[in-house]
């Protein structure tokens, strides 16, 4: 089956700079290679520095929602890079002016960045990142050593979601008719996570109109379009995927249902899939009340990928 589809554009692939200094955030010498202002790239150090994890946000999220995960695996020793995608951390009209051919572009400029710096990477994402982390596996199965899918959404179907979402189907033919530019899917509670004081926390951010930190409000209909074009073809060629996959879902997800994780347990045929199902927490599983077992389980896999030997579980507050 042709992936076509999904290989990114040309432009994606661009030079990159030469590693920074351990632990810091790169600064390259170029415009067209400095880091975006909301990404950040931890190096690593060892045996376990050679391997890098790239990490992916969601639909209008940003790389601070995978700022906890990412300090995790820095301090077992990997390299750390967490991606902005295109159009994202800005205004709705900025992610409007994007496609997601935009966001799978800047997911393959991240690895190939990382890619200059390890030896293997390990693609992991969050909500529409863990799609994009498929996509990147089957676009560039040479790249991807290992795929992490922190609560996978081909769909927006979890139990607080609006009815009306189920129309989801009917976006693309709305964005091809012009039809609906400026509105949007507002987010309802709990807003993914079920930790009361952090989604008070969160919910601030969000109203005091902070992008950069907390996101969008909620999924502009043509940008919804573009996830749904996206996922539908990634889950239709899921058996393409031949990378080792840890698949980590919360069981009450209040924005996609636990069958968006068992669509990659049962359509990846041709590598081991992992499923861990979490009792309690949302869909924000990366910094909900589950989210130093979420640590854990993402170090272990990377470890067990990297031929590393690991020290426990890692317990640490974030």
């Amino acid at each position: 089956m042709s992936t076509a589809w999904i290989h990114p554009r040309s432009d994606a692939r661009e030079a990159v700079a030469s590693p920074p200094a351990a632990g810091r955030q790169a600064s390259p010498a170029s415009a067209e290679e400095r880091l975006l202002p909301h990404e950040f790239l931890l190096e690593g150090t060892g045996a376990p520095g050679r391997t890098g994890v790239l990490l992916i946000h969601g639909l209008t999220g940003t790389p601070n929602e995978m700022r906890v995960l990412a300090k995790g695996l820095h301090r077992r020793g990997f390299t750390v890079y967490a991606v902005q995608l295109a159009g994202h951390c800005g205004t709705q009209d900025d992610l409007l002016a994007t496609r997601w051919q935009d966001w799978l572009d800047s997911v393959c400029r991240g690895a190939e960045l990382l890619a200059r710096r390890v030896d293997r990477v390990v693609a992991g994402g969050l909500s529409m990142g863990a799609v994009l982390a498929l996509a990147l596996a089957q676009a560039r199965p040479d790249l991807v050593a290992g795929v992490v899918a922190l609560s996978p959404t081909f769909r927006h179907d979890g139990w607080s979601m609006p009815r009306y979402t189920r129309l989801a189907f009917l976006l693309p033919w709305l964005r091809a008719l012009g039809i609906g530019r400026q509105r949007m899917f507002l987010e309802q509670p709990p807003y993914g996570i079920k930790d009361e004081a952090l989604r008070a926390r969160v919910l601030a951010q969000m109203n005091a109109g902070d992008s950069a930190a907390a996101g969008l409000p909620g999924n502009p209909w043509w940008s919804a379009a573009e996830m749904h074009a996206l996922a539908a073809g990634v889950r239709a060629r899921l058996k393409l995927v031949a990378a080792p996959c840890l698949v980590i879902h919360a069981r009450h997800d209040d924005i996609a249902s636990v069958s968006n994780a068992y669509e990659i347990v049962r359509g990846v045929r041709h590598a081991p899939v992992e499923l861990l199902l979490l009792e309690d927490s949302y869909h924000m599983v990366t910094i909900d009340r589950e989210r130093r077992k979420v640590i854990a389980r993402v170090v272990g896999f990377v470890e067990a990928l990297a031929g590393v030997a690991g020290s426990g579980e890692d317990e640490h507050e974030q």
